[in-house]
């Protein structure tokens, strides 16, 4: 395992989460201030229309989906379980929503498929392999006391190549065996867990750990100290919900292939970001980002998606802190806000991890997708920013 970072090393990582130094020059025009400023309830009223009509007819479309989806996915894994106990399906209602149900567009969807009994090993993370950490059995503890055990590499490690390779092979054949088994089938040409159903939905099931209680050490510059938001109270909850493990292909080891990268398990922090992301308008400006990104920026190459809508809208939390700063009323701004910041992390093609700031969301992105994107994002915004009522035909 390498060392962590050096201090000049680590101040660069910090540095990354300050919007300023994205780029050297910012992207704010100045013809455009002020139509920023101008007809403010205006662009409110028609941001609530768009929400009412395209957010919410998105919405059930998507719920619908998912309720279709879910039922393929269940009677997969249920399938699996006959096979191997130990992959025990964690997808659940609750509340009209699936919990681990992830949706990535409107027809791609990740169910994150929680695994049990990670307590024989240590988690590890010492910033080596960006986005990423390894499960290490505990000294002293005996191989045989893993549930994983025949997973567990020479050098000790939880591998997650190996339990996913294991579990493609059971989803393979639960495929085969299932029900719906003429409407679904695995797509091929891939190390991850994914489904094509009806010829119209991918789904990915993702093996995952849950970790409550702990919080990693590349995150561990959250929160900054000179930012506000989100107060200790949230902060203590936040790090109390934890993260989660991930057996998937991480984009930042793209081309390496030492063992312990290949081992290695994906961060994610979904439940700690929709914890952030409650009170105000962040829910509302999140659904319309996700709307417009959805019919206007779905781009050959695929440069953008959701998930880099709510980093962005984490980092304008950051830079609006007061609670006022979210109500209904500034609801215009804060989009505005976010699509410039998206234009300047476009342009300079990078955008840090909110968490973890040493991992770019746009890594292995084509440059010439990046550079579209930029230019379709700004077409969009200065159309929403110099006539409110184009909402009508966005």
């Amino acid at each position: 395992m390498a060392s962590p970072p050096p201090d000049e090393a680590r101040d660069d990582l910090v540095a990354s989460l300050d919007p300023s130094t994205y780029c050297d020059t910012p992207v704010y025009p100045p013809d455009l201030c002020p139509n920023m400023i101008a007809t403010q309830a205006k662009l409110v009223y028609q941001l609530n229309k768009y929400y009412n009509e395209r957010c919410q007819t998105r919405k059930a479309a998507i719920a619908k989906t998912i309720r279709e989806v879910c039922k393929v996915v269940s009677d997969v894994l249920k399938e699996v379980e006959v096979q191997e106990p130990r992959f025990i399906s964690s997808l659940s209602e609750i509340d009209a929503r699936y919990e681990g149900m992830e949706v990535i567009s409107p027809n791609e969807f990740e169910v994150v498929l929680y695994l049990n009994q990670m307590g024989v090993f240590n988690f590890v993370d010492d910033g080596s392999l960006p986005g990423c950490a390894v499960l290490k059995l505990s000294d002293g503890r005996k191989r045989s006391m893993s549930l994983w055990v025949e997973f567990i590499t020479a050098s000790g490690y939880l591998s997650a190549r190996k339990i996913r390779s294991r579990f493609q092979t059971l989803v393979a054949q639960a495929v085969d065996k299932c029900s719906y088994r003429d409407v679904v089938k695995m797509v091929a040409d891939t190390s991850e867990v994914k489904l094509r159903i009806r010829e119209r939905y991918v789904v990915q099931i993702t093996p995952a750990f849950k970790c409550t209680g702990i919080w990693p050490r590349s995150a561990a510059q959250w929160p900054m100290p000179h930012i506000p938001w989100p107060g200790p109270n949230r902060v203590a909850e936040v790090k109390a919900e934890g993260f989660n493990l991930l057996s998937k292909e991480c984009y930042s080891l793209t081309g390496k292939q030492s063992s312990a990268e290949s081992d290695a398990w994906v961060l994610q922090f979904s439940e700690a970001e929709n914890r952030l992301l409650m009170g105000g308008c962040r829910k509302k400006c999140l659904s319309i980002l996700k709307t417009l990104r959805d019919r206007h920026l779905e781009l050959p190459g695929q440069p953008l998606n959701n998930y880099h809508m709510k980093t962005l809208l984490l980092y304008e939390c950051e830079k609006h802190p007061r609670e006022t700063d979210w109500d209904e009323s500034c609801l215009g701004d804060r989009l505005n806000g976010i699509l410039l910041q998206l234009i300047s992390c476009l342009q300079c093609r990078r955008c840090p991890h909110y968490f973890l700031p040493n991992l770019d969301l746009f890594q292995g992105k084509p440059h010439s997708a990046l550079e579209a994107a930029a230019k379709q994002t700004w077409r969009l915004a200065r159309e929403i920013l110099t006539n409110a009522k184009s909402l009508d035909k966005l």
